[in-house]
């Protein structure tokens, strides 16, 4: 393969833009260019060169993220692509190579991505750690178990009067739930042009904020979709971002959105798979709730990133780690951890679990156990008692959630 792997320079952007969209089919765009100037980190965004000609991409975002009692620095990978032209040359292994020795040399312990297809991101060590749940619900069928009462105000602002409320609520939700990343105002802006950039034409994004007794503590952004069959309103109403501080103001949001004018059907997607929406509603199964794959984990040095989590329950468990891609993973490795801390080590004692390196990630934010991936036929318990110890420390609550599309 005689293609040249290196990070762009700044020069190179637009170039390199323009072969991540075409690596999706797809054409770059004016407003593109300035977006993505925005989050690039220059260091970060690797290209393969054929020639002169790029062929293939991949970039990270350095942002915080919530892991379960704590916080780590994180790259976010995006950008992950090759020209129909240069696939299954291994351009994209020769990519993923690149990105994460940097991402080892650089003593960043562990690396996220969300994938276009599932299947692809296995062969360099990500395990899937976090599922989100869509729902499409007839609004007919959408009452709330008895009980319910609203208990504060709703009030539409402007996108721009939105963004300080946005964030506050974010923040304060964000640090007691594995997966989810630090947000300032430029990473927002980024994320709302998603909002408004899709197949529902000349819709609007509004934005809609709750206020309890003491001031703004949740938010809905949402857009609608206005169809006229026979000249009868089906307006359908996707939220694209609920967020609340507090159970009162979860439920008044949602009954707002469930409650609008000539809606038919609300459907989100990318939600908590422990959302209370699922018991507040009289008929679950209304919600037609699905599953998707959300958040992929990878970690990169086994160590670090154990050490800097905690634990649910104290324990003790030594893991024989198998990792093909980050041989520098390969090995046993002694954890020692609890609410307050812990500790880890390389071991040469008989392991008490042995997983590959996609297990342990996937297991990492709280939200995988160790004995489904056993019934997967992907853990060994070695030592009686372990997987139930594993998963006494592993489970974190609220499981783990990643409402940030990057």
């Amino acid at each position: 393969m005689d293609v040249q792997i290196r990070t762009i320079e700044e020069r190179e952007f637009e170039a390199y833009l323009g072969a991540v969209e075409l690596a999706f089919s797809d054409s770059l765009k004016p407003e593109d260019v300035e977006r993505e100037r925005t989050l690039i980190e220059y260091e970060r965004a690797f290209a393969a060169f054929d020639g002169s000609e790029i062929v293939g991409a991949t970039a990270a975002f350095t942002m915080p993220m919530t892991v379960p009692g704590g916080e780590v620095s994180v790259p976010y990978v995006t950008a992950v692509g090759v020209r129909p032209t240069h696939r299954r040359r291994g351009i994209n292994t020769a990519l993923m190579r690149s990105q994460l020795d940097q991402i080892h040399e650089r003593g960043e312990p562990i690396a996220v991505l969300t994938a276009s297809e599932g299947n692809i991101y296995g062969r360099f060590g990500y395990g899937l750690a976090t599922y989100g749940l869509s729902i499409d619900l007839l609004v007919g069928r959408a009452a709330f178990v008895r009980g319910y009462r609203p208990a504060g105000t709703m009030k539409f602002v402007s996108r721009e009067d939105a963004i300080a409320s946005v964030l506050a609520v974010h923040e304060a939700i964000r640090r007691d739930r594995p997966g989810m990343t630090a947000l300032n105002e430029t990473r927002l802006v980024y994320r709302l042009h998603d909002h408004e950039q899709d197949s529902d034409k000349g819709a609007s994004t509004l934005f809609v904020l709750h206020e309890g007794e003491e001031g703004v503590d949740g938010f809905v952004i949402y857009r609608v979709k206005h169809e006229w069959p026979a000249s009868v309103p089906e307006f359908v109403l996707t939220v694209r971002d609920l967020q609340a501080s507090n159970p009162r103001a979860y439920a008044d949001l949602w009954r707002f959105v469930l409650d609008v004018d000539l809606i038919v059907r609300v459907t989100a997607w990318g939600r908590p798979v422990d959302d209370p929406l699922l018991h507040l509603v009289a008929e679950p199964r209304r919600l037609q709730a699905t599953l998707t794959d959300e958040l992929w984990v990878r970690v990169v040095d086994v160590p670090h990133a154990l050490r800097r989590r905690r634990y649910s329950a104290e324990g003790r468990l030594v893991f024989e780690v198998h990792d093909r891609f980050c041989p520098w993973n390969d090995g046993g490795y002694a954890l020692e951890g609890g609410p307050d801390g812990a500790t880890c080590e390389p071991a040469g004692t008989t392991a008490d679990l042995a997983c590959s390196a996609n297990d342990l990630s996937a297991a990492y934010l709280g939200g995988t156990s160790f004995r489904q991936l056993q019934r997967a036929g992907l853990v060994e318990e070695r030592t009686p008692g372990a997987l139930a110890r594993a998963d006494a420390m592993f489970t974190w609550d609220p499981a783990p959630w990643s409402p940030y599309v990057f």
